[in-house]
């Protein structure tokens, strides 16, 4: 059975028609012999199908957003650690990096670094992996990227030259997950915002993190002038004094998912 939708294709005598707001050519059309045509709706099991499928594919998305928002942990103690050939420093000082920043920013704009977030299990909590610098300050691995480099390409090779054995990365499979958080520098004097100010026409540097799923098995190199530490999350937790408004702030970015820590 098939239902026919009937409309005309005149202006209907019985409806008012404002002079002012329509033109005369559609108002001489009212009264004229009535004409219909008929238009044939879908055919109804044509669109159970069609909904069917949208149910199919929202449900699918669901799923792999429920999937995504889970993070499986393995034990500190599946991993292996070795070290490499120190990686030189380009700055003595502190003043000396920020006058290298200064002339980067002159040369090629906005300073845009990469960081991942690695996470391991130890003492059935989670830990996140550091690097500390001459046994003072704390960082995430990752680095600048390159002009014109994509996040991903320049997070896979920065990885690869902190934690691999081969620094190019050819036989790395880095599987880098999506950016949790970014922050961002006014000055390079000044501390990191996780948002950024609207009063900042210019700003100096973007820092963004992406959360970086391990395998249950790695082995990790690290340069020997570098200590890689697996702190705690709840050690770090609003600790800036310690580690820094970003490394301080990972607990929070990651409230939105699920750890599985999976015993081995």
């Amino acid at each position: 059975m098939v239902c026919m939708l009937h409309y005309s294709p005149y202006l209907p005598s019985s409806m008012i028609v404002d002079e002012f707001a329509t033109p005369s050519h559609i108002r001489r059309l009212t009264g004229k012999k009535k004409l219909s045509k008929t238009i044939p709706l879908p055919n109804p099991k044509l669109c159970c199908l069609l909904l069917l499928l949208v149910v199919i594919i929202l449900s699918e998305m669901e799923i792999e957003n429920d999937e995504s928002s889970v993070v499986d942990i393995y034990p500190l103690s599946c991993y292996y650690f070795g070290s490499k050939d120190a990686v030189p420093d380009k700055d003595e000082t502190l003043a000396e990096r920020i006058q290298r920043f200064k002339s980067n920013f002159a040369a090629h704009g906005l300073r845009t670094c990469v960081e991942g977030v690695l996470l391991v299990e130890l003492f059935q909590q989670p830990h996140v992996l550091l690097l500390q610098v001459k046994n003072s300050y704390f960082k995430l691995p990752g680095g600048r990227l390159r002009p014109g480099e994509r996040d991903i390409d320049g997070l896979r090779r920065k990885l690869s030259r902190k934690l691999s054995l081969d620094d190019n990365g050819v036989h790395d499979d880095w599987q880098i997950g999506q950016c949790i958080g970014m922050w961002w520098k006014s000055e390079f004097e000044t501390l990191p915002f996780p948002y950024l100010p609207p009063n900042t026409r210019r700003p100096k540097e973007c820092v963004k993190l992406f959360l970086v799923r391990l395998p249950m098995s790695r082995q990790f190199v690290v340069p020997k002038n570098l200590k890689m530490l697996a702190v705690p999350l709840c050690q770090i937790h609003d600790n800036a004094e310690v580690y820094g408004p970003i490394i301080s702030g990972i607990p929070h970015l990651l409230s939105k998912f699920s750890f599985n820590i999976i015993n081995v």
